[in-house]
């Protein structure tokens, strides 16, 4: 009580002077309350925030926003305008579903890897923050080759790229000379320029079927996609060893006993699963068919068998229906990746403040690289995915 009384006194003495331009921030307050806030913030309307948990606002300071925090006395003047949040004039925000919500609700576009790769190749802004893992900033800067792109945290890597370097990859490729290659687009940008044409969950059958089905093929670097992918096109394909460390710990004994809580529920599924988890699927797709199943299936309930970011989309998308992320085979509640959980509110800020860390690759790489990004394009194009 003391302290609410502390706040209301300041509230009343400063609203006077700011208006509504004071924002007040509760430690109790939910993720939308505390989105709702971020928003405020990043839109420069508010230019003062209260509350005792006002730390997270600090690296917003030098948008010339006032943080008070009751527990420490301040002094109160008015700071010039606040500037843009964008660095730039022109630049956009591209994130991946598995981002963090309040990552998600600055974006300017929230897509899968077909939607950002198509994004980032068709903006005509000057500056590409990507709020998503290096793969995705490596793959937008081959398709954007003159413009700068940059990624919050460097260290925002992909389990599923590491496990295919490039060096073993070409030793591999030269025991099948006449192969096609065909890699997943979760790969680095070194990989790619070992690869004919690209692929998304998206997009995969339609790429394979693109092919003549007497050309062998290797698949790199999911074996589990690769495997989906043989059952669903029925082509023999010589598949890498890799996997998703995300979507290869999902516990089928837990998703069995979820089941049997929730009956009615649908299992839904991304195909970068085991097959023994898409066996007993109602349906499998890319994180963008997973969230179109749920909006038109009439099921009110859903267990959500990939990357837990998702369920954000999905929740505002169909606030009525429920879901509830399939338990990886740990302690844990639900399955996140913690290489796309390394990108924070606070590094985007300084990110597009600094337009740092930049992404930077070769002329060569970007060259040969994007020629199978292209490939990958031009079949969905014509399949009717873009």
């Amino acid at each position: 009580l003391p302290e609410i009384a502390l706040t209301t006194q300041i509230i009343s003495r400063l609203k006077k002077r700011f208006g509504n331009q004071i924002g007040v921030y509760h430690s109790k307050f939910n993720q939308n309350e505390r989105i709702e806030i971020w928003q405020r913030v990043l839109n420069n309307e508010y230019r003062i925030i209260l509350g005792a948990r006002s730390s997270l606002f600090l690296p917003f300071n030098d948008l010339g926003l006032i943080v008070i925090d009751e527990e420490h006395e301040k002094t109160f003047k008015q700071s010039d305008p606040a500037p843009r949040f964008h660095a730039r004039d022109s630049a956009i925000i591209l994130a991946h579903y598995y981002q963090e919500s309040e990552i998600q609700e600055v974006a300017d576009y929230i897509g899968d890897s077909l939607g950002l790769s198509q994004k980032a190749a068709e903006t005509d802004a000057d500056l590409i923050v990507f709020a998503g893992v290096h793969f995705m900033a490596e793959t937008a800067k081959m398709l954007s080759p003159n413009k700068k792109v940059v990624l919050p945290d460097l260290k925002a890597g992909c389990s599923l790229a590491d496990s295919c370097p490039p060096a073993l990859f070409a030793k591999f490729k030269e025991k099948y000379p006449n192969h096609v290659v065909v890699s997943y687009i979760n790969c680095t940008a070194e990989l790619k320029t070992l690869t004919d044409i690209c692929c998304t969950s998206t997009n995969a059958v339609q790429i394979i079927e693109s092919i003549p089905k007497d050309q062998p093929i290797i698949f790199a670097p999911d074996k589990n996609l690769g495997a989906y992918l043989i059952k669903k096109t029925g082509r023999d394909m010589v598949l890498w060893n890799g996997a998703c460390m995300v979507h290869e710990i999902f516990s089928l004994e837990k998703i069995t006993k979820l089941q049997s809580r929730h009956p009615n529920a649908k299992l839904i599924a991304h195909p970068e699963c085991e097959a023994k988890i898409l066996e007993i699927a109602d349906y499998i797709g890319s994180t963008s068919g997973l969230l179109k199943y749920t909006k038109e299936n009439p099921a009110t309930e859903f267990i959500v068998v990939t990357e837990a970011g998702i369920i954000h989309q999905m929740q505002k998308s169909s606030p009525e229906k429920t879901f509830i992320p399939a338990p990886p085979d740990n302690n844990c509640a639900c399955n996140e990746c913690p290489h796309m959980r390394l990108n924070t509110m606070e590094k985007l800020y300084l990110c597009m403040k600094y337009e740092l860390p930049e992404i930077i690759l070769s002329d060569y790489v970007i060259e040969k690289g994007k020629a199978s990004i292209e490939r990958m394009m031009e079949v969905s194009l014509k399949a009717g995915l873009i």
